[in-house]
């Protein structure tokens, strides 16, 4: 009956000319040509369908964590907002030692909205006859890759260190199970962003589950099944066809999914005195304005500046 579900939902994002367009403009911007990648480093070009695909997926919804019935976290953190497709008591989240910055939204407007476009996202950025990308095999440790667009033809095993490295404004798509079926799992895995690159210009499309290990993970995650985290941290947005579960993990969600609604997550801020500057605006954290060590304060006078 879920799956049929979301058949249905899938359908009805494709119909509207505007969203059908988009797709045909989508799939026609991946022109990048295939080749098999080397084992050490790969510089793959800086494709337009990179640059214009990752910018339209994780990143475009108001949810650092977004289902289709369920959310469960234990002993995480997510900064950013958490939705369900489906309301209760069908969909859940459910937080046990778990706090959430942003909003919690089980099967709300909001929730139902970004979940929509998720889905007409991943419709897509489905795999195509007519795609062209770079082709990956191996775990990625020691990888180097420069902006493009890549491919995994079956699930995709990651250990070790891979290193995407480009401008700030340099983009990634990958795309594991090209075939029609394969997950995404990675133990001790690290993406390490050199050169400027960020986390919320990698998009990471997955035919079946995702499941990351004691890994520290960055990038858009759109999951046709399942999403588990285990440990570690994870920089990006979340979306899952099915469930996420999030054990000891701290999530930190992209652009839009701040806790005030929308701009860039925002970073910590301390808001004691004498213990050095932090860059931030005390009780926002929106980087805006120093700290209260920034602006001269003293105990028992926060924010003031002294003297």
């Amino acid at each position: 009956m879920q799956q049929h579900h979301r058949s249905t939902r899938l359908v009805r994002a494709l119909v509207p000319p505007r969203i059908a367009g988009g797709i045909v403009v989508a799939i026609a911007l991946l022109s990048a040509a295939c080749s098999d990648a080397p084992s050490a480093a790969i510089a793959g070009p800086a494709n337009a369908s990179a640059a214009s695909l990752s910018k339209t997926s994780g990143g475009s919804t108001n949810f650092a964590v977004l289902a289709n019935a369920a959310v469960t976290c234990t002993n995480g953190t997510v900064t950013g907002s958490v939705g369900t497709f489906l309301a209760t008591p069908t969909g859940s989240v459910t937080q046990t030692i778990c706090p959430v910055t942003g909003t919690v939204d089980v099967g709300g407007a909001a929730a139902v909205a970004a979940y929509d476009a998720f889905l007409t996202t991943y419709a897509a950025l489905a795999p195509s006859p007519s795609d062209n990308c770079t082709m990956l095999t191996g775990t990625l440790d020691g990888v180097t890759l420069a902006p493009g667009v890549y491919c995994f033809d079956a699930a995709a095993t990651l250990t070790g260190t891979l290193t995407l490295k480009g401008p700030a404004n340099g983009t990634w798509l990958f795309k594991i199970g090209t075939s029609g079926t394969g997950a995404l799992t990675g133990t001790n895995f690290s993406v390490v962003m050199s050169g400027g690159a960020t986390p919320c210009n990698v998009t990471w499309w997955v035919a079946q589950a995702v499941t990351m290990t004691t890994s520290n993970f960055q990038g858009n995650i759109l999951a046709g099944a399942a999403v588990t985290l285990t440990g570690g941290t994870f920089a990006g947005n979340i979306a899952s066809q099915a469930d996420v579960t999030i054990t000891g993990t701290a999530v930190t969600g992209c652009e839009g999914s701040a806790s005030d609604g929308g701009g860039a997550v925002e970073g910590k801020c301390n808001q004691g005195v004498g213990n050095g500057p932090e860059g931030c605006d005390p009780g926002h954290s929106n980087n805006h304005n120093g700290s209260n060590d920034e602006n001269g304060g003293t105990p028992g006078q926060p924010g003031r500046k002294h003297g």
